[in-house]
């Protein structure tokens, strides 16, 4: 991964990458179209590095891979959620602050 905390997954990868993982994982399903999308990206970033081993975060480009966010009747984006063991513990949906994100990402590790 280059050193890049951040991961891209697609529908093929989805299953591998977060539904298999050991750890949670923090999910962005964007597209490069969308201004709040584009906003939050800096904090998932940051977020990638602050919980860099403790968590897994993925961006998901939703016109590459459709069928994940069809799956789990994605409308709009920004929609982030948060998978552990597979299952679906939060979702959040629209361009909210780190601390929404952050304590979202916490009920997940605790």
């Amino acid at each position: 991964m280059s050193g890049d905390k951040l991961i891209h997954v697609t529908d093929a990868e989805f299953e591998s990458q977060v539904l298999k993982a050991d750890k949670p994982v923090l999910v962005d399903f964007w597209a490069s179209w969308c201004g709040p999308c584009l906003a939050i990206a800096p904090v998932i970033e940051e977020l990638a590095g602050d919980y860099d081993g403790r968590v897994v975060v993925a961006k998901m480009d939703v016109d590459k891979s459709p069928a994940t966010p069809g799956k789990y009747g994605i409308r709009a984006i920004p929609t982030l959620i948060v998978f552990k063991d597979g299952q679906v513990v939060e979702q959040i949906t629209g361009a909210v602050g780190k601390a929404v994100i952050e304590s979202a990402i916490n009920k997940a590790l605790s």
